[in-house]
């Protein structure tokens, strides 16, 4: 069986977004959102191209300014921690294009994933638990990955940011141009990160994985939050079936 690489051990958090906007020169992109994630939920934002969904996920990570607004994870307040520094504080993060290093091997793609960890027994274990969940992972280890398929980098960007041991992974469009069958195994691969307790926030177009892989979910138009509810209820609302599920 695969193993999942275990989430922090530390007090399990709330991530709080309140009245979060953003702006590139005079476009808002995100306009005065909120929402929460709980520990151990999977959360999903779905929408469409422009909507605003990359823009909310770019912040909560620090990527990009934020205009207003405020984010919190627990009693920690993220909204000025800089983006080098989130993985520190628990926040995993897995870019749309999955952004490996073409020109460096996959184990060294991994290795960067816990930069902010020391290499120890702790993190070795770590790294053995990604190469279970994703075996092919230790048998390309000394591949360049840019050489790997779209599918096998995206495994690799996943394994990249569970090496941090986040207690929230922030995933951007992860079944971009994967075959059917390999948006199959992410979908499976997302449920068993969050059948063991690990807190997901899914940003994706793809609203049957988005459904599939998530408890509750958000839906956003122009730069707001338009909907919200449970998965279930969304995957049965006229509304969402007729945009996103061409029903």
């Amino acid at each position: 069986m695969r193993k999942i690489p275990a989430p922090r051990t530390e007090t399990a958090a709330t991530l709080t977004v309140e009245d979060l906007s953003v702006h590139y020169g005079g476009v808002c992109a995100v306009r005065s959102i909120g929402f929460s994630v709980e520990p151990g939920a999977s959360v999903g934002i779905i929408g469409a191209n422009g909507a605003g969904k990359t823009s909310t996920l770019k912040v909560l990570m620090g990527l990009v300014p934020r205009s207003g607004g405020r984010v919190t994870l627990g009693e920690r307040d993220l909204t000025r921690v800089r983006a080098r520094d989130m993985v520190r504080h628990g926040i995993g993060y897995v870019p749309e294009g999955r952004h490996v290093f073409p020109g460096l091997s996959v184990e060294k793609n991994l290795l960067l994933g816990a930069y902010a960890r020391r290499w120890d027994d702790e993190t070795r274990a770590t790294l053995e638990e990604v190469h279970q969940l994703f075996p092919m992972l230790r048998e390309m280890s000394g591949r360049l990955a840019g050489a790997l398929s779209g599918g096998q980098q995206q495994m690799l960007a996943i394994g990249r940011a569970l090496m941090a041991r986040p207690r929230l992974l922030l995933l951007d469009e992860p079944s971009m141009g994967l075959s059917p069958k390999l948006v199959g195994f992410i979908l499976d691969t997302l449920q068993r990160l969050r059948e063991e307790g690990l807190s997901l926030l899914l940003v994706e177009q793809n609203a049957k994985l988005t459904f599939g892989a998530t408890s509750h979910c958000l839906v956003m138009e122009n730069g707001t939050v338009a909907m919200t509810g449970t998965s279930e209820e969304l995957s049965q609302d006229t509304r969402v079936r007729q945009i996103y599920l061409g029903l």
